[in-house]
């Protein structure tokens, strides 16, 4: 699928850009997007590479452009073209992160911006609601530094959507599953609002 903003500069709806990292739970990102649609909000999903091998492009609900790595350097080939990641900062209300693998967490916490998902973090405006929805292994989300680096995020003003406890898909049960598609879409609709009436401020 090529990169394509067209639909984000005409659309006269609240955007969101769903990013989505390497982890399993990226499976539910095509749902994710179609009940984000459904709340009347315009989507753009950003995903990583590692994230494509849970679900396909085509899964996605119509209307809702796909961009990836490779997208930056199709819109950009010259000094006067647009920087997508900086674009895509600029078309958006709203931006969230599901789900936000361990890698994504850690590089994010660092300010690593090594892929397009990472760049738009990194040039999010801070006056824009940016939430995050971890996902990973129980025993990853246990490790001792997980929790500094949620920290991290959340001093910056970060919205965190709190993983859920259940049977993992590698057979582990515990913390670390992404929140359920519904709870995440509140998050959203709620972080816009409060946006919506406190502007200069999450």
């Amino acid at each position: 699928m090529s990169a394509d903003l067209s639909k984000l500069h005409k659309t006269s709806k609240k955007t969101v850009v769903l990013g989505c990292s390497g982890s399993v739970a990226s499976i539910k990102v095509p749902g994710l997007a179609c009940l984000l649609q459904s709340a009347d909000l315009a989507v753009a999903v950003v995903a990583s590479t590692n994230s494509l091998r849970f679900f396909s492009p085509e899964d996605l609900p119509e209307g809702v452009p796909l961009f990836t790595d490779d997208s930056e350097w199709e819109i950009w080939q010259k000094m006067s073209d647009p920087v997508l990641h900086i674009e895509l900062r600029r078309l958006a209300d709203v931006m969230v992160v599901a789900p936000m693998d361990a890698n994504t967490l850690a590089k994010s916490a660092g300010g690593i911006c090594d892929n397009l998902l990472t760049c738009v973090m990194r040039a999010w405006d801070n006056h824009k609601p940016l939430l995050f929805c971890p996902a990973m292994n129980t025993f990853m989300w246990d490790h001792p530094i997980t929790g500094s680096q949620i920290n991290i995020l959340k001093s910056w003003g970060y919205h965190e959507v709190p993983c859920i406890k259940k049977k993992l898909a590698c057979g582990d049960e515990g913390l670390g599953a992404m929140a359920e598609i519904e709870t995440i879409v509140k998050a959203v609709t709620d972080a816009l609002e409060v946006a919506e009436h406190h502007p200069t401020g999450r």
